[in-house]
């Protein structure tokens, strides 16, 4: 088996660790889906769990198999297929309170939902990297590159942007890092920022001056901000009072598998705050090591990216796996109020389908980009071999 396996061992492990302790507070959690909102079963979510992470580490598997410079070209071609996702995803027009919620596509004949900013995400990305990898970056004219490179970036950040503020701006502030360590001119990069604080600040001027015009969701961003800030009353803030509740009740060892109290008043409990409810059956202790098994894998993928002598893959491999990486440190920010409420679930723990398939796609392709590390090293070492006095002496004598 582990010779079908290709690429880094430990990041398997890595990954494999979290898949399998994530049945645990999912089978726990799904309980507040069942007896408070009255949906399903317990097993029936766990189930479900089951077959979205069996199908993950299926295009993981498939995805880790693809030499790592073919996703150049898929990158070329799935960009417009995304952009048009998007573009229909946005004219929806689904309306939450007053709010943009046009997030997710209906997949026909399934029943499952589709987040086309996760998609998104990671064409992006491999898009970027495919761009910043090119020979001669800095001589570039920013004229072409404000063609090639950031208009279809600031195209994918703004169709995002309305409907999800904290995806769209871990998007662009990781395209701006990737642009930062493949050396684009700083004086250029700087131009990009202050493009993107202008629009962001002309969206806001519009939709104060014509509010009924569209939906948005600015008057939520603004609250969670307020909350946050303010530390207003626990009424105030009803999730993440449960959560602290819910954290606090854990204490050093926690109350055990399957048996925390809060689940069943903590709203997203299985998504959103699966963080809290694990601190609270496993306690600091569980937390902690949940938190080191995130480091872990940040160390394993800043190995990846130093040993890769490719820019590409070297940018793909930063791109794709540092996102993750903040993503779960901002659910975690969240649930011990660090942070104000995003909505970022905690990758391959949290319950849900295109967020857990994605981060699959992406440590595929990062394990693909490990794998010709390990493939070339394999060649050196096989060069050196028969290149050794001994060996050759040794082969003439027989």
């Amino acid at each position: 088996m582990f010779q079908l396996l290709k690429g880094d061992k430990v990041l398997w492990g890595i990954l494999a660790l979290l898949a399998i302790f994530s049945f645990l507070p999912v089978f726990s959690a799904s309980s507040n889906l069942v007896y408070v909102v009255g949906k399903g079963t317990p097993w029936g979510y766990l189930i479900k769990h089951f077959v979205i992470l069996v199908i993950g580490f299926v295009l993981m598997y498939s995805v880790h198999k693809i030499p790592f410079h073919y996703f150049k070209g898929i990158s070329l071609l799935m960009l417009p297929v995304v952009i048009i996702l998007l573009i229909y995803t946005a004219s929806q027009g689904t309306v939450i309170d007053g709010a943009n919620a046009s997030r997710w596509v209906k997949i026909p004949f399934i029943g499952l939902s589709f987040q086309t900013s996760t998609l998104a995400a990671v064409v992006l990305m491999v898009f970027t990297a495919n761009h910043l990898s090119k020979p001669n970056l800095r001589e570039i004219k920013f004229s072409r590159s404000l063609l090639q490179l950031w208009l279809p970036v600031l195209t994918v950040v703004l169709l995002i942007f309305p409907s999800n503020l904290s995806t769209a701006a871990l998007l662009f502030s990781m395209v701006l890092i990737l642009a930062f360590v493949a050396h684009y001119p700083l004086k250029y990069l700087l131009t990009i920022c202050g493009m993107g604080v202008a629009f962001v600040l002309l969206f806001f001027l519009l939709v104060k001056a014509f509010p009924s015009q569209f939906p948005n969701r600015i008057d939520t961003w603004m609250s969670r901000i307020e909350n946050f800030s303010s530390g207003q009353s626990d009424d105030e803030n009803y999730q993440v009072a449960r959560a602290k509740t819910a954290i606090v009740s854990g204490k050093i060892f926690g109350l055990g598998a399957g048996k925390s109290r809060m689940k069943n008043f903590l709203p997203q409990s299985s998504s959103d705050f699966i963080y809290a409810i694990i601190v609270e059956e496993f306690g600091l202790l569980g937390g902690i090591g949940l938190i080191l098994l995130y480091l872990l894998l940040l160390f394993r993928i800043v190995v990846i990216a130093h040993n890769t002598l490719n820019l590409f893959g070297k940018l793909t491999v930063v791109g794709l796996g540092i996102p993750i990486i903040f993503q779960a440190f901002i659910n975690i920010g969240v649930a011990l109020q660090v942070l104000p409420v995003t909505g970022q679930n905690l990758p391959m723990i949290s319950s849900g389908g295109t967020s857990a398939w994605m981060t699959c796609i992406a440590m595929g392709i990062i394990l693909s980009v490990s794998a010709k590390r390990a493939e070339a090293q394999e060649v050196e070492q096989e060069i050196e071999t028969n290149t050794n006095p001994i060996s050759i002496l040794s082969e003439t004598h027989y």
